[in-house]
């Protein structure tokens, strides 16, 4: 389990620079999310939790949601016993009638949220000789139709409610690479960018931003055994920084994309990899 993160950290004050010129606190404030619903999905654990742990410490009102509450239960009372506020919601993304209740209860409880992340992602693995059409329906159904599924109900909300929005779908590296055992999963994240520009076009006039951030290889607690062994050693070798990203690495980039600080930012993808996109082939 991650740390959660101190909302000091988040927190910057004015402070001299060079002779006597004051740093602008507005623009660090331009990065909390004070009083802003955020809805995290999949945020039962990996990215999802840090996620939703990270924008709460940033202020947010944060709901986390994925198909089983029970495993979100834990997040939230750690969320609360910090001050912030939480609360777990019930979701299958591959839903129509899902995400709509998700929405429903919600927006009932808390408003039209402000801020979407679009994070539950599956992916199976296997040669693409051995894959089938239901590991096919699966990946497809919750990487690609759950996006979408989520951010156009989020956006119809956002517009109607006149309040604009952002929404981040979290994609991978493997959109602009691809690696061999997982072609069903670099193939629903390819849609997932195509995806987050398509809607990022439409909704501009809406106030609503859509962007897309691009993960490298991240250490969790279900994949730190494979990063220590040799295999994994082989491959960090052939990332120029020659480091495995850490969750906090996405920290910034995913406050940039939520916040005021990237109001200016719609259709942009964020890959943050230690350069493993630029690596020679």
């Amino acid at each position: 389990m991650n740390a959660v993160p101190d909302r000091s950290q988040l927190s910057w004050q004015s402070s001299p620079q060079g002779e006597g010129s004051p740093v602008n606190s507005g623009v660090f404030s331009r990065w909390q999310l004070d009083g802003r619903v955020v809805l995290v999905t999949g945020a039962s654990s990996g990215l999802g939790r840090h996620f939703a742990h990270l924008l709460s410490s940033a202020g947010a009102k944060v709901a986390l949601a994925a198909r089983r509450t029970d495993k979100l239960e834990a997040s939230v009372r750690q969320i609360e016993a910090l001050g912030a506020k939480a609360r777990a919601v019930a979701l299958d993304v591959t839903s129509a009638s899902s995400v709509k209740g998700c929405f429903d209860e919600l927006t009932a409880d808390w408003g039209v949220p402000d801020v979407v992340v679009n994070n539950a992602g599956i992916t199976v693995t296997r040669p693409m000789l051995e894959q089938t059409e239901e590991d096919w329906d699966l990946v497809m159904s919750t990487n690609l139709k759950g996006c979408w599924l989520v951010a156009t109900e989020a956006a119809r909300r956002m517009v109607a409610a006149g309040k604009g929005g952002a929404i981040v779908n979290v994609a991978s590296i493997l959109a602009e690479r691809v690696a061999g055992c997982v072609a069903p999963y670099a193939i629903s994240k390819a849609g997932v960018v195509q995806a987050t520009k398509a809607m990022a076009l439409e909704l501009a006039r809406h106030r609503v931003r859509v962007n897309s951030l691009l993960p490298g290889y991240i250490a969790t607690e279900l994949n730190r055994e494979f990063m220590d062994s040799e295999a994994g050693e082989k491959l960090r070798a052939r990332i120029p920084s020659r480091r495995f990203g850490e969750l906090t690495d996405l920290d910034g980039p995913l406050l940039l994309l939520a916040s005021d600080a990237g109001a200016a930012m719609s259709g942009a993808c964020v890959a943050v990899d230690g350069g493993h996109l630029v690596s020679s082939l």
